[in-house]
């Protein structure tokens, strides 16, 4: 990223989102293809933002409705290597936050692993409490869900 330039965040698309995965390590098992964001976002109500360096989109943030509890769910997100600790993902979350306020959410939920320490550490410094924990056969795999009240 240039000096002069100035990250924009607005609403986006699927394909936004997978063209920044292709270049994010942690998503190259591919595992998360059009068809997958098609099925969770179809029929629930879902925000899909993108953050852009001019025209090229250097991160993601998407979630949805995903309970009737009064929580927002944030599902997934990403940003590209070059662009990390730009507070770009603060950005996004902050946009997110704000959109799911304006939209009558009390809450945002999002769940992790446990060997994704940044993620975790995003969370917590970020206002977000552990609000329970899905063992799984290996300890680094255990999903940490977080929740934080708006």
């Amino acid at each position: 990223m240039n000096e002069s330039s100035k990250i924009v965040i607005r609403e986006g698309s699927i394909a936004d989102c997978l063209a920044v995965s292709e270049g994010i390590p942690e998503f190259s098992d591919g595992k998360y293809g059009y068809d997958v964001y098609q099925q969770r976002l179809s029929g629930a109500k879902h925000l899909i933002l993108v953050a852009f360096d001019g025209t090229k989109p250097v991160g993601f943030k998407v979630g949805y409705q995903k309970d009737e509890d009064g929580s927002f769910y944030s599902w997934m997100r990403g940003v590209l290597p070059d662009y990390r600790r730009l507070k770009i993902a603060k950005q996004l979350a902050d946009f997110q936050e704000d959109w799911a306020k304006k939209n009558g959410y009390d809450a945002i939920t999002f769940k992790t692993r446990n060997y994704l320490k940044p993620m975790l550490i995003f969370g917590l410094s970020n206002g977000f409490y552990i609000e329970s924990v899905e063992p799984q056969p290996r300890l680094e795999d255990y999903r940490i869900i977080l929740k934080k009240r708006l």
